[in-house]
């Protein structure tokens, strides 16, 4: 009875909804709010554990195959799959981080010069991930994981984003929002580059965006962007085993499709594939959003009350509507950067190969665009987003081995923010064991 009591406690779900339950309370909301946002964040967590579900089983089939037909190890950079493989491990630690760190976001905003709080709870989630894992990986007994992680993590929260707030300003016209998307230093590194161009754009300034052609507009759409990307990765794995043949005689006459992929049409399996995995993707960031605003909306109560100076961190897409086009330019740049750092990583004969994600060249390389148009036009959108898109994908190949001896494998934390302050911490953890 009690194991089971125990068990249901270190049920991820569990501990979300206990985390919301008492910021509701904490808020003084009544009843009728507590109960419905505690079910509700319990529900959003069990739908985004059906959407991870449905994504790694087409991870598992893509890096398979992926291994079989160049003979090297394919990872995907989707930090939505990395981090569904690190809660269902190590559930317990990374949500004690990230409470840690709300509360110390707090903290660090009331009492430093860093006035950002960041409401862009699912990043929240996905850093405290990238900390409680290095932390594990490094042998730390739990209750320095969950310290240090929500220390660093509330650091981080608060201070991140004054980084590229010159290029929000820029862009915004005022100082009333920061960038809460842990990217924050490639954004920075984007806007400055794209401060090399700004005497050629001057002219230009106050002009309205040039019209992209038809074909980009449809990458607007982020679930159509994802599913295209995925079937045309499908299809390149499935084409390359029948090459290089990795299928049999009964695999290639299509016997064989119906046991292993479900369908015994081996030309519409890719692209199916490809549906699936972007279905997934839908239902696992519905789910994230859903328990996510319930417990970011227990500390944006918590913190109108006690920093009334702060400046909220919302989330990048935000920023999109001041440089639509922009966005585009940098996913197209990001992905492109991305694809130079996959093609020297098999040059280079990388035991691994990271592989870049639509997601990732959508958020985090659309706004890398936006932050480089601010003040550098076309020029300056593309060539940031280009240089930090080679980061994004080669970057994990740092941390990804330690993560992968935890279990945390076919899938990586891309986000600069990620790499960069975990490579540190990783980097000093070693000095001192």
């Amino acid at each position: 009875m009690l194991d089971a009591l125990l068990m249901q406690i270190r049920d991820t779900a569990v501990i979300m909804g206990v985390i919301a339950l008492v910021g509701l309370l904490l808020q003084k909301k009544s009843a009728v709010d507590v109960f419905s946002g505690t079910v509700k964040t319990i529900i959003g967590f069990m739908i985004f554990n059906i959407g991870s579900d449905a994504m790694s089983a087409q991870i598992t089939i893509f890096s398979d195959m992926f291994t079989r037909a160049f003979s090297v190890h394919g990872v995907v950079t989707q930090v939505e799959v990395a981090t569904a493989l690190a809660l269902n491990t190590y559930g317990t630690e990374v949500a004690l981080v990230m409470v840690l760190g709300f509360v110390m976001n707090l903290v660090f905003a009331k009492v430093t010069p860093f006035k950002a709080v960041f409401l862009t709870g699912q990043h929240f989630l996905y850093f405290a991930c990238v900390l409680a894992l290095v932390f594990i990986a490094l042998g730390a007994p739990t209750f320095v994981t969950v310290i240090l992680g929500g220390i660093i993590l509330g650091f981080c929260g608060a201070s991140l984003p004054t980084l590229c707030q010159p290029f929000v300003n820029k862009l915004v016209g005022n100082d009333s929002i920061a960038l809460g998307h842990f990217n924050c230093i490639g954004y920075a590194f984007s806007g400055y580059v794209g401060k090399l161009f700004a005497k050629k754009n001057d002219a230009d300034e106050g002009k309205e965006e040039k019209e992209l052609p038809e074909f980009f507009k449809l990458f607007k759409d982020f679930v159509f962007s994802v599913a295209l990307f995925m079937i045309v990765l499908f299809y390149i794995v499935t084409i390359a085993c029948f090459v290089t043949g990795q299928f049999d005689t009964e695999l290639a006459s299509g016997k064989a499709f119906t046991s292993y992929f479900g369908n015994d049409v081996w030309w519409i399996w890719p692209f199916l594939a490809g549906l699936k995995f972007a279905a997934g993707m839908s239902v696992l960031i519905y789910g994230v959003r859903q328990f996510i605003a319930e417990i970011t909306a227990a500390f944006v109560g918590i913190s109108e009350k006690l920093i009334p100076d702060a400046r909220p961190a919302v989330d990048c897409p935000a920023i999109f509507p001041f440089a639509p086009n922009a966005v585009i330019i940098g996913f197209i740049g990001s992905f492109l950067g991305g694809l130079v750092a996959m093609a020297f990583m098999v040059a280079l004969h990388s035991e691994t190969i990271m592989i870049p994600a639509a997601g990732i060249c959508f958020f985090s390389g659309g706004t890398c665009g936006v932050c480089g148009y601010a003040y550098g036009g076309w020029r300056g959108a593309f060539l940031g987003s280009f240089i930090v898109g080679i980061f994004l994908c080669a970057g994990p190949l740092v941390l990804y081995p330690a993560f992968a001896n935890l279990g945390i494998a076919e899938a990586s934390f891309p986000n600069v923010d990620y790499n960069i302050i975990g490579s540190i911490i990783y980097g000093i953890g070693h000095i001192f064991a």
